[in-house]
């Protein structure tokens, strides 16, 4: 058995964005289309045509962050076809990332603005600038957000919805560089200098977000590297339209989704590691290439594990599903790839301004799938719900001594910790492949609460015969000194341990 010592220090760092937290639903496979939205009156209970389970599960997760409708899918999407009467839009292409189907457009702005509302979250709408244009959006800017008594304001209040929904966050294209249209960054940078300025002219609230990419992209992907600073350059002056700057990263190198070993079970965790690495490389470039006067925050606004089987690109000896479907086992060892992602979004909350998990239902590294009338909470969604306690609060600074642990010279141990008055919350993840780590837990208060989230195997799934197999329980905890606790957690674990603060539990 291996021991560790975890001391929370006192300075914050500042404060962790509910948009951290953030999540992406794209009309791709069965994400919005069966996952999300069933229709009313269906084989499944609903609420005004979304499934009715797994609008429960999201709304307790929580999601405070929608981003919609792509990825991809945005550059292709035209809002006017969703809505209307549903029996009078039209049936399109669905350009799902080359699958070939129809698109109903029964999930539209107003389906899915709804949508938000009923899970608490704030829209984040994606531009269509690829098969778009500039005076499409702006006029779905002023559908969205309009106060002035306009045609458009008009038929929005026709359709159903007299009151603007004021949504702030607007992407303008999606990996430009790629599928949004294969621009180059000076291409692209003119671009969204014209249709940004514009668009400040319709609504001078909205917060934009522009195409960046990550720097250390696939070798054969033939993409720049520089494309951040290239881009931030010849903006110009005209760099203070942009308020975020967006990137995206997915965890590809970590073997099969569920058949995997210890080496590929540490590769997975190494790559979760290396994505803070990438905000701090985009946080550098922003700084070297902007007005200390304007910050641009950081949007990765894409991000998780991405298994082989469930694409047909990048490395991965394994069996290709075909056609893909872009859905795939979500493990224990998923789970806690996310916590250490959230360890480092915490650690960057000055710079991270927003990051959506990919994708919210069915696809990728979903925290809910459905099959059939089953609807089950994925390990990923249990990690996700543990981290409640960090949301909105304070990150602090934590000191970590623990043993290395495989084949990458990473502890054995990690931990991120948070405040808000009259609490604080630790959450620890034990990434060791077999052996249990003794934590000696060093914090202020007395300990109110204590979750462990493990399984027998990392590479445990929830299925309809046993939903439950990787769920949270009740952890044991030693808390005879006051300000100290002492945990046993397991081998591929993650905890969360609460404290309570207030004067009352401190005497």
């Amino acid at each position: 058995m291996a021991e560790a010592s975890v001391i929370v220090e006192g300075h914050p760092i500042g404060t962790i964005s509910p948009r951290l937290y953030g999540h992406f639903a794209e009309h791709l496979g069965t994400c919005c289309y069966g996952g999300l939205w069933v229709g009313a009156g269906g084989p499944f209970a609903d609420v005004e045509g979304f499934r009715a389970d797994v609008v429960a599960a999201l709304h307790d997760l929580p999601v405070p962050l929608l981003r919609w409708p792509g990825g991809c899918y945005a550059d292709h999407y035209h809002w006017r076809d969703g809505i209307g009467a549903p029996a009078s839009r039209p049936v399109t292409l669905g350009m799902s990332l080359g699958i070939g189907s129809s698109d109903s457009n029964a999930l539209g702005t107003h389906e899915f603005l709804r949508l938000c509302e009923l899970l608490g979250a704030e829209a984040y709408l994606a531009a269509n600038v690829g098969t778009g244009s500039l005076q499409e959006l702006c006029d779905w800017i002023q559908y969205v957000n309009g106060t002035v008594d306009t045609s458009l304001t008009r038929e929005r209040a026709a359709n159903g919805r007299p009151n603007p929904w004021g949504v702030r966050l607007w992407g303008i294209g999606n990996e430009s560089w790629d599928c949004g249209g294969r621009y180059d960054p000076v291409a692209y940078a003119l671009e969204y200098r014209r249709w940004a300025t514009m668009i400040r002219h319709v609504d001078p609230g909205a917060e934009l977000v522009a195409v960046g990419l990550e720097d250390d992209s696939l070798p054969e992907s033939n993409l720049d590297p520089e494309w951040n600073a290239k881009l931030l350059g010849a903006l110009g002056p005209a760099v203070d339209l942009v308020d975020h700057l967006s990137i995206h990263r997915y965890w590809i190198r970590g073997g099969p989704e569920v058949d995997f070993g210890e080496r590929d079970y540490y590769a997975l965790l190494e790559e979760a590691d290396g994505t803070e690495r990438l905000i701090e490389r985009t946080a550098r470039t922003i700084a070297a290439m902007t007005k200390t006067s304007h910050p641009i925050g950081i949007a990765l606004d894409e991000w998780g594990v991405w298994h082989p089987e469930a694409r047909t690109w990048g490395p991965g000896n394994v069996e290709r599903r075909q056609p893909p479907t872009f859905e795939q086992a979500n493990t224990l060892r998923d789970a806690l790839a996310a916590g250490i992602a959230f360890e480092g979004f915490h650690r960057q909350c000055r710079s991270l301004t927003m990051a959506n998990l990919a994708q919210v239902v069915n696809v990728l590294q979903a925290v809910v799938v459905t099959d059939g009338s089953a609807c089950m909470k994925t390990p990923t969604y249990h990690a996700l719900s543990m981290h409640r306690p960090h949301i909105g609060a304070e990150a602090l600074p934590v000191v970590v001594a623990a043993e290395q642990a495989g084949p990458f010279a990473r502890p054995g141990l990690s931990a991120t910790a948070s405040r808000r008055p009259g609490s604080l919350a630790v959450t620890v993840i034990n990434r060791e492949y077999e052996r249990t780590v003794t934590v000696n837990i060093r914090a202020t208060g007395r300990v109110s609460s204590s979750t462990l989230l493990t399984a027998d195997s990392p590479n445990a799934v929830n299925d309809p015969t046993n939903p439950e197999r990787v769920s949270p329980r009740r952890l044991t905890v030693d808390d005879t000194h006051l300000g100290r606790c002492t945990v046993q957690i397991p081998a591929h674990s993650m905890a969360t341990i609460e404290f309570s603060t207030t004067a009352a539990d401190r005497d």
